[in-house]
């Protein structure tokens, strides 16, 4: 008589790989989802694109030229023009995807974060996918970057591997910097204070990179920060593809690869806080 209840708990059991398999399975295709989402807003609103713009823009055509001319920081041969530019395509990434942890909480608010957790899908896909869509906007808004680049006279190599590798490079700062604004509406649970640590950082972590200038400039306190600054990394990566300076791309690419990996995990492990 015993064993009879025992018949539907294994079969419970057995179920439960399998639900999980097929959980994972969907994870891809619900990434793509979320870009494809992402695309329809911006095709849909293009002028969120130019808005964005502005101030990356801003910074090219008015520090970018002024400093070149002044030579006040020494770059060694590379133009100062062409020395800035891939630090503002890295910061134009930054600035897209460090304040989408706002879109989280609003989807928290709208009811729709709690159906979404509901569904098959792990929470690191979920996170990954709403993290790539971040990618494309800011992909999006990095093609604006390289064409008022080039019209300032930015030589960017026409090499369609590397450019696909800064693509890419862009792409993993992207997701790491989403992640971190997840994160951090997983702890403040709140737009305002999340619009509020959100300004606080996105300067220190910018003017703590070697985006502006080189690291060999910095005082020794700032000169620690920007290495250990996934920013810095995706710079000295997109600097060597794009305009040819010197860099460890291996290293570039692991960090930014970590840094990736680790924000994803950090953001899906406090998804479910957020959605209380």
């Amino acid at each position: 008589m015993s064993a009879v209840p025992a018949a539907p708990r294994a079969a419970s059991a057995d179920r439960l790989p399998a639900d999980r398999l097929r959980s994972w399975r969907t994870g891809p295709s619900r990434l793509v989802t979320f870009c494809l989402v992402e695309l329809q807003k911006l095709r849909h609103d293009p002028s969120e694109l130019l808005t964005r713009s502005i101030q990356p823009v801003l910074w090219l055509v008015i520090f970018g030229q002024t400093f070149s001319r002044l030579h006040a920081i020494p770059t060694g041969q590379v133009n100062y023009l062409d020395y800035l530019a891939p630090g503002i395509i890295a910061q134009s990434g930054m600035f897209v995807a460090i304040f989408y942890g706002i879109q989280i909480i609003w989807e928290r608010d709208a009811g729709i974060l709690a159906k979404l957790l509901v569904t098959p899908t792990p929470r690191v896909a979920l996170v990954a996918g709403k993290s790539f869509a971040a990618t494309v906007r800011a992909l999006a808004q990095v093609v604006v970057v390289l064409v008022v680049s080039a019209l300032l006279g930015v030589v960017f190599t026409l090499n369609p591997l590397k450019l696909l590798g800064a693509a890419v490079a862009v792409a993993l700062g992207t997701v790491f910097f989403a992640c971190l604004s997840m994160t951090i509406a997983g702890l403040v649970m709140t737009r305002d204070r999340l619009m509020g640590i959100g300004q606080a950082i996105t300067m220190p972590l910018f003017f703590a990179s070697n985006a502006l200038y080189p690291i060999a400039l910095m005082p020794a306190w700032l000169r620690g920060l920007a290495r250990i600054n996934p920013l810095s990394y995706e710079v000295g990566a997109l600097r060597g593809l794009l305009i040819g300076t010197p860099t460890s791309l291996a290293l570039d690419y692991a960090v930014l690869l970590v840094a990736a990996v680790l924000g994803v995990l950090a953001s899906s492990r406090l998804l479910s806080r957020l959605a209380r």
